[in-house]
């Protein structure tokens, strides 16, 4: 995610500098939470599953080797992705930037850790929009 304005004087100066030492250095350009390589083009299936060329056989959504590669069906909804690794505060405290405060997260996996996150800022979303068309149009209908 992209950081807001209003969030920025929370980052270190250095915030690319860092992030690179936490998705390069440590994480050695893999993703944290699954093993996908930064930049490289994958074959994903629909479930998180995906192909590791590196180690010759298919991985789960978790980064674990699938001790049976998918069947016939799932391969049909083979699709190609490049992941990009981010650095991420783990528990979304962006004043805490120590060594353990931050991961190196492909977008799947981001995603996935902030969907609680993300779902409390659509519901907040949603009820601003409501209460400004109730200011400004009245009551809605019953129907």
């Amino acid at each position: 995610m992209p950081i807001r304005p209003e969030h920025r004087h929370f980052y270190p100066i250095d915030w690319p500098q860092l992030s690179a030492v936490i998705r390069f250095g440590r994480a050695g350009g893999r993703c944290e939470a699954c093993g996908r390589p930064h930049g490289h083009v994958i074959v994903c299936l629909n479930e998180g599953t995906w192909y590791d060329a590196e180690a010759g056989g298919w991985r789960s959504g978790r980064g674990r080797l699938l001790r049976r590669e998918p069947g016939v069906a799932a391969l049909a909804t083979v699709r190609l992705t490049i992941p990009i690794l981010a650095t991420c505060h783990r528990e979304h405290d962006t004043s805490r930037n120590g060594d353990a405060d931050l991961a190196a997260w492909c977008q799947r996996c981001h995603l996935i850790h902030d969907r609680p996150e993300h779902i409390r800022r659509r519901r907040l979303t949603y009820l601003r929009r409501r209460a400004l068309g109730d200011l400004f149009l009245g009551p809605y209908p019953l129907s």
